[in-house]
């Protein structure tokens, strides 16, 4: 088969993929260890039977709505790449933007301390110590087994993080300037229509955030009473209908703070800043 026909095959079956060439793409693109631009130059020439059917079993796994990070193993994030496992959540677009803001926030306030909390694949920690090498970066997370994987990215990645295994910010020994999060937000009745691909494959730990999605934050908020030093700030990722209520619960615990909420690429409210001072 030449791999102009394999990529359309495999485009073919994937029906349930929004993105079925794309996928395709990535997939063969990892089984014969090139780049996209390669299928240009080469799409007339035939896979050897030893990667077609290596393709073909990707792709078949495809079909069951595993998502293409976790079968190649690796997603590109804010100028870097991570390995991804079942066991961390699959890094998102919108996380780039709370990571862009949190970076920004950080240069134009002199930040020392950051803290990622529910840190996962370490995409947001690893991604500030990569642009602000003078920062000291903790991160930390309930699940042992999220932090092995951001820890091999880390060191992947060169940098230097304090990670730290616990629930929040309760392993968290020191006070810290900044506290970026993207916890679990997705509520309840969100949950029970979420993508197929989502809900079998990724940790629902990382994912589900109760009734009205806000389980975390509250607790994190709480939290941060204790942790936050003075003049500093909070980014919180969250879900596109919670930006009021989130507001409101951050007004609770930081009355005299001044509190916004940003909205993403799409238009829609995607992160709440809370800023003491």
């Amino acid at each position: 088969m030449k791999i102009k026909n394999a990529l359309d095959f495999a485009a073919e079956q994937l029906t349930e993929s929004d993105s079925p060439i794309l996928d395709a793409r990535l997939l063969l693109a990892h089984v014969l260890d090139v780049n996209h631009s390669y299928f240009v130059a080469h799409a007339e020439e035939r896979l050897p039977t030893e990667p077609l059917q290596s393709f073909l079993t990707l792709v078949a796994r495809a079909e069951k709505r595993e998502p293409i990070p976790y079968i190649i193993g690796r997603i590109p994030f804010h100028h870097i790449t991570l390995a991804v496992t079942p066991d961390v959540l699959i890094p998102r677009p919108e996380t780039e933007l709370l990571v862009e803001k949190a970076i920004a926030w950080a240069k134009g306030n002199a930040a020392k301390t950051v803290v990622d909390v529910g840190t996962g694949s370490g995409c947001i920690a690893i991604s500030m110590a990569k642009a602000l090498p003078e920062l000291h970066v903790s991160a930390t997370d309930i699940s042992a087994q999220s932090l092995h994987v951001a820890r091999g990215n880390a060191l992947e990645n060169g940098v230097t993080i304090a990670f730290e295994h616990g629930s929040l910010l309760e392993p968290l020994t020191h006070n810290v300037d900044l506290i970026v999060a993207n916890l679990p937000y997705i509520t309840d009745a969100e949950w029970a229509q979420l993508d197929q691909g989502v809900k079998l494959y990724e940790p629902s730990h990382a994912l589900k955030g109760g009734v009205d999605g806000l389980d975390s934050v509250r607790s994190l908020l709480q939290q941060a009473q204790v942790r936050l030093n003075r003049q500093g700030a909070i980014f919180l990722e969250i879900g596109w209908q919670q930006g009021a209520a989130t507001v409101e619960l951050a007004r609770e615990y930081f009355p005299a703070a001044t509190i916004a909420c940003w909205r993403d690429y799409a238009g829609k409210d995607r992160i709440v800043q809370v800023e003491l001072g």
